[in-house]
């Protein structure tokens, strides 16, 4: 007889391999880190292709990309940046700015770098957010972010606007593409304007007439981009003082002079001299400048306004304004009107000293380089409101007309 065909054994099913325990926890544990990286809760999308946003941050990611390429490979990473000084910039007056010059600092990553590449990285990445949520961070919040940071974080605000200016440079781009804002404000405005600005909540223009604010002014907003401007003025004035732009506004000199009057509050913002520069191409009005009789006045206020500065070589060209001319208070005015004066103190003597060794602006210009030797000379420097002396309005009746009917005796 056929012997019967056996049936296959089942194989027993394999017994389940239990995973550890301990991996879920971590692996939520590693989710719930990366999450705090996030600083906005908004939702992150990508810019839309041709934006400036959409440069930037392709920038981001390609310099990154590099850096992760270097350290997968067994290389050191390296970051070339701008150098930022007076000595790296040249001055050529059919530019009309400071340009770059070709110096180049190295940031490798070593063990006496790390902490500062790595607060670098972590501020590309903030930044890459930033653009990515449509949102801003003022420079006093990014140091704030850093307190996540853990042992990259940045002990001191000017550690981080430093690592900020570096990341600008090397990027070639202003801290506000990066999605940055500053503090300060970007100045005052008075006179025959109208500004036109968005409401943000429905995208509809709002003009803004910079004469209706009765002792008051306009206040320039940290971007200037998408504003759009009006006006029959004839030239801008750019003021170094609130008391000096005070009188004016007080007295209406705009109305008397059809201008439109700026008080710069010192050395001028970023939002103020690119305010500036945006009005002035618009309706191609020139620009006059207005400061005190010394050498902060001279080198500082309205060299910066006019050909920008050394720190910021690389991003000059948007915000001076190289047709500017200097008004005064000149070291001439001093003698003709017969204001009264206060020594020169050695700061102030140290700045001509390193402005005529040093500035390319002022080696440019034989009339500068009078001008301040004169100063020089005569050991006194002079404020705005002096004129009061002789009279509280003679910088409104005399000073200012005298001054504007010769225009040729103008500093360049």
């Amino acid at each position: 007889m056929p012997k019967k065909k056996s049936k296959p054994k089942k194989k027993k099913p394999a017994a389940k391999v239990k995973k550890p325990k301990s991996r879920k926890p971590r692996v939520k544990a590693a989710r719930k880190k990366s999450s705090e990286l996030r600083i906005s809760s908004r939702k992150r999308k990508k810019p839309k292709r041709g934006t400036i946003d959409a440069k930037t941050s392709r920038s981001i990611e390609g310099e990154a990309g590099g850096i992760h390429k270097d350290i997968v490979r067994w290389k050191k990473p390296t970051m070339r940046i701008p150098i930022r000084s007076l000595s790296n910039v040249r001055y050529n007056p059919t530019e009309g700015y400071f340009a770059l010059k070709r110096g180049r600092k190295e940031r490798t990553l070593t063990y006496n770098t790390v902490k500062t590449f790595a607060q670098s990285l972590r501020m590309m990445a903030v930044a890459k957010e930033l653009i990515e949520t449509d949102d801003i961070a003022t420079k006093r919040e990014m140091y704030y972010i850093s307190k996540n940071w853990e042992e990259c974080r940045f002990n001191e605000q000017p550690e981080s606007d430093t690592v900020m200016d570096d990341i600008e440079a090397f990027f070639l781009v202003n801290r506000e593409q990066l999605h940055f804002v500053p503090e300060e404000k970007g100045g005052d405005v008075a006179g025959r304007l109208i500004v036109i600005d968005q409401d943000p909540a429905t995208g509809k223009d709002i003009h803004i007439d910079c004469t209706k604010f009765g002792s008051g002014a306009y206040s320039v907003p940290t971007s200037v981009e998408g504003l759009k401007f009006e006006t029959k003025a004839k030239f801008i004035l750019a003021i170094e003082t609130g008391g000096a732009f005070q009188r004016l506004v007080k007295h209406g000199y705009y109305k008397k002079a059809n201008c439109i009057l700026v008080n710069m509050g010192g050395v001028p913002t970023r939002a103020c001299r690119r305010f500036i520069r945006r009005l002035s191409e618009a309706h191609k009005l020139p620009v006059y400048v207005f400061t005190d009789g010394d050498p902060y006045g001279y080198m500082n206020i309205y060299r910066t306004l006019k050909v920008g500065s050394g720190n910021a070589g690389h991003i000059n060209k948007y915000f001076c304004v190289p047709w500017a001319k200097f008004l005064g208070v000149t070291p001439d005015d001093i003698k003709k009107y017969k204001l009264p004066t206060h020594p020169l103190k050695d700061v102030d003597i140290k700045r001509i000293d390193d402005a005529i060794k040093n500035d390319p602006f002022v080696h440019h210009y034989k009339a500068w380089q009078n001008a301040l030797l004169k100063l020089k000379s005569m050991k006194v420097r002079v404020e705005q409101q002096a004129f009061a002396a002789h009279d509280l309005n003679m910088v409104v009746d005399t000073y200012l007309p005298e001054k504007l009917a010769n225009k040729k005796a103008f500093l360049p």
